[in-house]
C-alpha cells in the first residue's frame, strides 16, 4: 500500500527492509532507481506513503520519510569519506552507459529537471541544464526554508548529478537568453521543467499597495539573501505549506507578530499537520473562516486588512466545504501582507507552445511531448503547483519517454499496472506486538526562533534499524513474477465482472521468518507438497473441503504457524506463486 500511495511508485518496502538489515548502501541504491535526491526528499516530502502504511492499524505508521532522509545522509557522508576530492563517481548507482552521441537540453534545475538530467545522463546522453536562477535546486532551494531543508545537503545531492557529466548554465532565462527554436536546433531533445514561480493574486482591492508580497517571491528573496521590506505585524493569506513556510520564515526574521488568515477551518487546511503544529509552537497565530476583502493603506503602505467572515457550505470540486460570506467583516491592523494562495507558471518564452486551459504547458500524458516535436515537458509547468515528489515522478517518466525517442524505440508503457487490493482490518493485525514509532527529535521552539538551523535531527543508525524493523513487509513479494498479475493486466481483467462470494481469512504477521497473507492464496498446494514431500516436515496442510478449503498448519498444531513444526527453511515461500507466503528474516 505504501508503494501505491507514492506518486513516484517508490519501492518503500525494499529500502525500508534493507535499512532494517543494516544494508544502508543497498537501500540507497534502491532509492536512486526512483530519484536522485533521496535525502532532500526525505526531509520535505508530505509522505503519502505513511498515510497508507498498515502499521498505522497497529499503532502508528513507519517513519518512512525520516528513514529515507537518514539513509540519504548516511550515504552522502560515506561518499565524502570515500572521495576526499569530492569528484569521484556515485557508487550507489548502476553503471553509466556508453556515450550515445545525443545531446539534450533541460530548461529548469528544479526537481523535475534534475531528475530528467540524472536519468538521461545515466543512459549516456550529453546533458546541459539551463537555469534562470544563480544555482540549481528550483523550489527546493528557493521555496523551502533552510530549517526544513539545509542547502548544503541539497548541494551535495546536486553535486552527485553534476559528477555524471551534467553541465549547468545559470542565470539563463527562457525567452530572454535562450529560445525554444534555438534549443531545438542545437539539441536532439529538449525538456521543459520550468516550475510554477509566480504567486497568484489575492483578487481584492488594494493588493498593489506597498507591503503586499507574494509568498513565493518572499521565500525566494530570503533564500537569495536579498533585503526584504517587511514590517512588524505580518498577515499570511492562505493555508498551504507555502503559507506555513512564509509564516515561520517571517517570525525568524524578527517579526513581532505573525498571523495566518485562512478562509476555511483548520480541518480543511492543505498544509501538513506537522507544519501547522510546529508553526503554532513557534507562536504563529491562526485565524480561520476569514477571506481578504480589501487592503487598507496609509501613506502609501499597508496599514490594515479588511477581512470578510465566512461560513462553510457544501463541498466543492476539491472535496472541501465551500466558504461562503456571512456578511460580517473584521479589520486587522497589519503592515505587511504575504499572499500564499497559489502559484502560476511564468509563460515567458512559451509563445510557440500549446497551453492547457489552466495556462500550463500542454503535453501528452504518456510521451510527455509538447505541441512541438522533440520538446518535452513535465513537473509543475505542466500539472500546476504540486509537491516535489510528484514533479520527480513526472521527471522520471519523461526521461524514460525521451530516452526511447532518442533511441528511436517504442515509448515505454507508463500505464499503471493492474492492481487489486482488499482492505486490511485492524483485527487482522491484532496479534502483532505494539512498538512505539520512533520520531527524529525536534529542537525547542525557543531555539528555533533564533536561527534557520534545521528543526529536526536525523536518526542514529540504531534508531533507523529499530524503526525500519517495525515494517510489516505486507506488500506482495511476488509482484515481479506473479503470473496472475501479469495475465490480469494483459487481458484487462475487471474485478467487478468476477464478483462472487469470498472469504476473509486471518493473516499472520508475527511469525519470525514468514509473512502469511491467506487472502492471496489460490490453493495450488505447492507449499504443502514441498513441506511434506521434499522437506518431510508436514507443517502445512489443506484443511476443510470445497469452498471452505484453506492452507494452514495441521489441526494438531492449532492454526498458528509459529507454533507448528515449521523450521523456517523458507521453501514454502520460495515456491509460492502469488506472494501469499513471503520471507521476513531468519529465525536461527
Amino acid at each position: 500500500p505504501c508503494r501505491q500511495a507514492c506518486p513516484a511508485d517508490t519501492d518503500c518496502q525494499a529500502y525500508v527492509g534493507l535499512i532494517a538489515n543494516g544494508q544502508f548502501k543497498e537501500a540507497m541504491a534502491v532509492l536512486k532507481e526512483y530519484y536522485p535526491l533521496p535525502a532532500s526528499i526525505g526531509l520535505i516530502c508530505p509522505h503519502p506513503c505513511e498515510s497508507a502504511c498498515r502499521r498505522g492499524l497497529v499503532e502508528e505508521p513507519v517513519s518512512m520519510a525520516a528513514l529515507k532522509a537518514f539513509v540519504g545522509r548516511y550515504y552522502l557522508e560515506e561518499q565524502k569519506q570515500e572521495n576526499d576530492d569530492e569528484s569521484g563517481p556515485d557508487s550507489s548507482m548502476a553503471e553509466i552507459k556508453a556515450p550515445s552521441g545525443k545531446k539534450v537540453a533541460v530548461v529548469g534545475a528544479g526537481p523535475a529537471g534534475l531528475t530528467v538530467a540524472y536519468f538521461l545522463a545515466r543512459e549516456g546522453h550529453q546533458i546541459e541544464v539551463f537555469e534562470a536562477m544563480p544555482a540549481a535546486g528550483g523550489m527546493l532551494r528557493y521555496g523551502i526554508p533552510d530549517y526544513r531543508l539545509p542547502k548544503k545537503l541539497l548541494e551535495q545531492e546536486i553535486d552527485l548529478i553534476a559528477r555524471l557529466g551534467v553541465k549547468f548554465s545559470f542565470n539563463t532565462r527562457l525567452g530572454q537568453d535562450i529560445f525554444l527554436e534555438q534549443l531545438r536546433e542545437n539539441y536532439d531533445a529538449v525538456f521543459l521543467g520550468i516550475g510554477a514561480w509566480v504567486s497568484s493574486k489575492i483578487g481584492c482591492a488594494g493588493e498593489e499597495t506597498r507591503g503586499v508580497l507574494g509568498g513565493i517571491e518572499f521565500l525566494r528573496a530570503v533564500a537569495s539573501r536579498e533585503p526584504v521590506l517587511m514590517g512588524e505585524r505580518i498577515a499570511i493569506i492562505g493555508g498551504c505549506n507555502t503559507a506555513m513556510d512564509a509564516a515561520r520564515t517571517a517570525i525568524r526574521l524578527g517579526a513581532a507578530e505573525v498571523m495566518v488568515l485562512y478562509r476555511r477551518s483548520r480541518a480543511e487546511m492543505p498544509a501538513d499537520e506537522s507544519e501547522i503544529v510546529e508553526a503554532e509552537e513557534e507562536g504563529i497565530i491562526f485565524k480561520f473562516l476569514l477571506a481578504p476583502k480589501e487592503i487598507i493603506e496609509e501613506d502609501g503602505r499597508v496599514a490594515a486588512i479588511r477581512m470578510q467572515k465566512m461560513q462553510l457550505g457544501e463541498a466543492d470540486a476539491s472535496g472541501r466545504r465551500r466558504p461562503e460570506p456571512t456578511g460580517e467583516e473584521e479589520i486587522i491592523a497589519v503592515d505587511t501582507v504575504i499572499a500564499a494562495i497559489g502559484q502560476q507558471v511564468d509563460l515567458g518564452g512559451l509563445e510557440k507552445l500549446e497551453l492547457s486551459r489552466w495556462n500550463t504547458i500542454a503535453s501528452n500524458p504518456l510521451s510527455f511531448m509538447s505541441s512541438m516535436e522533440g520538446i518535452f515537458a513535465g513537473g509543475d509547468g505542466v500539472t500546476g503547483p504540486g509537491i516535489a515528489i510528484e514533479a520527480i515522478a513526472q521527471g522520471r517518466k519523461a526521461a524514460q519517454a525521451m530516452n526511447a525517442y532518442l533511441q528511436g524505440e517504442k515509448l515505454p508503457d507508463n500505464n499503471s499496472p493492474y492492481r487489486m487490493s482488499r482492505e486490511v482490518r485492524a483485527e487482522d493485525l491484532a496479534g502483532i506486538k505494539k512498538e512505539a514509532r520512533i520520531e527524529p527529535p525536534s529542537t525547542s521552539p525557543e531555539r528555533r526562533l533564533r536561527s534557520f538551523a534545521e528543526v529536526k535531527a536525523a536518526f542514529t543508525p540504531e534508531e533507523a534499524l529499530r524503526e525500519a524493523g517495525r515494517c510489516l513487509e505486507c506488500g506482495c513479494t511476488a509482484f515481479y513474477e506473479c503470473k496472475l498479475l501479469s495475465y490480469a493486466g494483459r487481458y484487462e481483467v475487471k474485478p467487478q465482472r468476477l464478483a462472487g462470494e469470498t472469504h476473509h481469512h486471518s493473516s499472520e504477521y508475527h511469525h519470525p521468518f514468514l509473512n502469511w497473507d491467506t487472502d492471496k492464496c489460490i490453493l495450488c498446494g505447492l507449499c504443502v507438497r514441498i513441506c511434506d514431500e521434499v522437506m518431510g516436515i508436514t507443517a502445512l496442510g489443506l484443511v476443510n473441503r470445497g469452498f471452505d478449503t484453506v492452507v494452514m498448519p495441521e489441526w494438531e498444531w492449532g492454526n498458528d504457524l509459529e507454533n507448528s513444526l515449521c523450521n523456517c527453511c523458507g521453501e514454502c515461500a520460495a515456491v509460492c506463486p502469488t506472494g501469499a507466503l513471503s520471507q521476513r528474516k531468519r529465525c536461527f
